[in-house]
């Protein structure tokens, strides 16, 4: 919050507590997230009570919270009860205005628009067709992303995507849950996407592009509601240019392809099924042609593959770093996915983040040894995207658009060229794998149990004050990460000498503020001081950052830089990890220290002294640990309770007061001292023995334990890797062997009839070159004739 909110919400709270009742007749209409004089429109208005008497009725929650990007789900609006003849406009994004409705019972609802972005999306409401002064906001959501159980069903998902390819024929099936269309009977839609040249017309990929999702035609209509659909499809003349889609289900008695109405969507699919009677007579003639129509087009597009990051060398640094790469949902060794596309590998990943200039994104995959695969090599091997996958932000405009534009430049063309005809070579020229060879792995920095760190050099060192400070601040790279301590609370009521991490707070450059906290033992993550709900999605698209929370006991945020901020709660201890990629070199200052390499300059305290850490005593480490106290300018934290009021936001950043326990004593009478000594053993015994005695649980101390030993796992797992490069196999010739990182070994032989020239065997050394010179196969008679003459 800034200094102007804050002292808003101290006059609010103080007049709270003095039982002031002036908020009467104030309104929040128009004035959501405000601090007014006498009552609040600000989100922690809730908690603190404070909120003015039409804060519910202006400042609109929806349930549920979050719809696919392609629309016609009905979000009712909470505490907004209106008369079922009334009137009710829903404007979203202050531009695309939907009629919305009212049911029976007086309660109102916005049906979410069609869009071609992801993330929170803000709408105003108005009752009287004028004024939009109630507001709120909902989650669009990339529609692979879509709970399964509100989305038409494809049944057999392959014969709908290869239907009328070789012996693919038959009935298509389609369900869904019939009790989400409030209808006795139903219209089922198709509905096309392209993406055409707005002053042409031309789908051929010249600029300036416009992305369109049109309706096409009805496969049926006034249908029993019954949830199953199935026919014969027929090829289509008219629409047969329409190679990407999806079905909608509406209610019979709304218009054919109306918009902005209530309906279920199917996954997008290649409409193999509605192409025209070429394609039936012979596909892969068909196919071919279109193999090659694209190989024309893509020689004409920019390359792509210029700004794409490197891939990691190894699938260990692949599933470690996770600031910059996720799981390929295709391909995932975590889930037991079948890579089908990428056959000999068993997990590939793709960048979190498009490409700045081309929105492009990196792929990534790996064989059973761990090696990355090339396509060099192999048909499986990782494959770059024109498109990234999820889409980047600023969304909208080809090839931006999420989900749509990769299937339109990557996956579309793949089925033209390796799955319906046997060109795949010209699709794997346009989508070579990129390598290794400029691969930096991201440096790990952590803070775990009571609490101790881990710098991103690697020195340790426990900091036990109590209150806020910086974690990592980096003014070049405008990061900032902020953590905050409170005091111990042990079993029996009373308050420990000695603290823990209760929340960590980052920005990037203009992301969205996200703060991840601990609340009765589970976390809980805020966006702008507001509490994100992830009941429906465990993942979120928000401004300049990607947050995942799988389960209430941990949450990973990614930046836009690629840095990651890595939230677990084990026994009700937070442990976080940082990952930060090597851009931040020499670019950290804070509690984690300065990423150098050098552990020796970890301990410089914010007022710019260095303490040497080779013989600082524990409480001069205090001293440095409490220099990097926060301003309350500065602060990214909530504060919306009046404990973190009274304990975090009057008092200084940090509480010179409390002095912890520097050491504990292990008293042999004491016992939980014997289990302790043959729980807490190797690396991190230091830590677990202090965490053990200061909150008197074993548990305790064994997730502190835990934690350190997957940082140590994390340090070997991202330890540099040398690639010397992939190298090509010589024409008519073999070479033996795929892997390409210091001390691999390939070797080199002929085809009978050729006589190899260069070097039969070359070594990756450590400095990334090869040993010998690149192989080459002359013909026998032609190097006769050569030596001959």
């Amino acid at each position: 919050m800034n200094i102007r909110a804050l002292l808003g919400l101290v006059l609010i709270c103080t007049i709270f507590l003095i039982g002031s009742t002036k908020k009467d007749g104030l309104t929040c209409r128009g004035r959501c997230g405000d601090m007014l004089g006498e009552c609040s429109c600000h989100s922690s208005c809730v908690s603190l009570l404070t909120c003015c008497p039409d804060y519910n009725r202006s400042c609109l929650q929806v349930t549920p919270h979050s719809s696919s990007m392609l629309g016609g789900r009905a979000l009712r609006i909470l505490g907004l009860d209106l008369h079922p003849s009334g009137q009710l406009l829903c404007r979203f994004k202050g531009q695309i205005e939907v009629e919305g409705f009212i049911d029976a019972a007086g309660q109102a609802y916005c049906i979410s628009p069609l869009l071609y972005e992801t993330g929170w999306i803000p709408f105003t409401v108005s009752t009287d067709g004028i004024d939009f002064n109630r507001s709120g906001q909902y989650l669009s959501v990339h529609p692979s992303n879509v709970d399964l159980a509100s989305e038409v069903t494809l049944v057999n998902v392959t014969q709908w995507n290869h239907y009328g390819t070789s012996n693919i024929a038959g009935r298509l099936k389609m369900t869904w849950n019939s009790a989400l269309i409030g209808a006795e009977t139903v219209n089922i839609e198709l509905w096309g996407y392209r993406e055409f040249n707005r002053n042409t017309g031309e789908t051929t990929g010249s600029l300036p592009l416009q992305a369109q999702i049109s309706y096409l035609y009805s496969l049926g209509k006034a249908l029993p509601n019954t949830g199953v659909f199935s026919f014969t499809p027929k090829p289509s003349q008219e629409h047969s240019d329409w190679e990407l889609g999806n079905i909608r289900i509406t209610a019979s008695s709304k218009p054919d392809g109306a918009r902005a109405v209530q309906g279920l969507w199917s996954s997008a699919h290649v409409l193999a099924w509605h192409l025209g009677q070429a394609f039936r007579d012979d596909s892969v003639a068909w196919a071919a042609n279109k193999c090659l129509q694209w190989d024309v087009l893509e020689k004409r597009l920019p390359n792509f593959l210029e700004g794409l990051i490197d891939c990691p060398c190894t699938i260990v640094q692949a599933r470690t770093d996770t600031g910059r790469f996720h799981p390929d949902r295709g391909c995932d060794i975590e889930r037991g996915s079948v890579c089908i596309y990428h056959p000999g590998s068993v997990h590939c990943i793709r960048s979190t983040q498009a490409s700045p200039t081309h929105g492009s994104g990196q792929q990534c995959c790996y064989d059973s040894t761990g090696a990355l695969m090339f396509t060099g090599d192999s048909f499986g091997g990782s494959t770059p995207d024109r498109a990234h996958e999820w889409g980047s932000p600023p969304y909208g405009q080809p090839p931006r658009v999420p989900g749509y534009s990769h299937w339109l430049y990557d996956i579309i063309s793949f089925y033209h060229c390796c799955l319906w005809s046997d060109h795949c070579q010209i699709y794997l020229d346009h989508r070579p794998s990129t390598g290794c060879h400029n691969y930096r792995p991201p440096k790990p920095g952590i803070v775990l149990g009571d609490p101790h760190f881990i710098t991103f050099d690697g020195l340790s060192y426990t900091f036990n004050g109590k209150g806020e400070f910086y974690l990592v601040s980096s003014q070049d790279r405008e990061l900032t990460v902020q953590v905050r301590t409170d005091q111990v609370k042990l079993k029996n009521g009373t308050l420990a000498k000695a603290t823990q991490t209760s929340s960590v707070a980052m920005k990037e450059k203009a992301s969205d503020v996200v703060e991840v906290r601990l609340v009765e033992g589970h976390l809980q993550v805020l966006r702008n001081h507001q509490v994100l709900p992830f009941t429906e999605q465990t993942l979120m698209d928000l401004h300049g950052a990607f947050v995942f929370s799988p389960s209430p006991q941990e949450a990973t945020v990614i930046l836009s830089s690629g840095a990651a901020v890595e939230v677990g709660v084990h026994e009700g201890t937070m442990a976080v990890s940082i990952l930060l990629p090597a851009e931040f070199t020499n670019q950290t200052q804070g509690l984690l220290g300065s990423m150098n390499s050098d552990p020796s300059d970890d301990l410089l305290t914010q007022q710019g002294e260095l303490i040497s850490s080779a013989d600082a005593k524990p409480e001069k480490i205090f001293l440095f640990g409490a220099s990097w106290n926060i301003s309350k300018r500065t602060s990214l934290f909530t504060y919306d309770s009046k404990y973190l009021l009274d304990n975090f936001y009057f008092p200084p950043s940090h509480h010179s007061e409390f002095v912890p326990a520097f050491s504990l004593p292990e008293r042999p009478d004491d016992p939980l001292v014997a289990d302790m000594l043959t729980v807490c053993s190797g690396g991190g015994a230091a830590f677990c023995k202090y965490d053990t005695l200061t909150t008197r649980s074993l548990a305790v101390g064994n997730a502190t334990l835990r934690a350190y030993q997957n940082y140590e796992a994390r340090v070997v797992a991202l330890k540099p890797v040398v690639s010397c490069g992939w190298l090509p196999t010589p024409r008519n010739g073999r070479k033996k062997g795929t892997h390409y990182l210091d001390g691999n070994t390939l070797s080199f032989a002929c085809s009978e009839g050729h006589i190899l020239y260069g070097s039969a065997e070359r070594t990756c050394l450590g400095d990334g070159t090869w040993t010998g010179e690149q192989p080459y196969c002359v013909r026998e008679r032609k190097m006769r004739n050569q030596i001959r003459q």
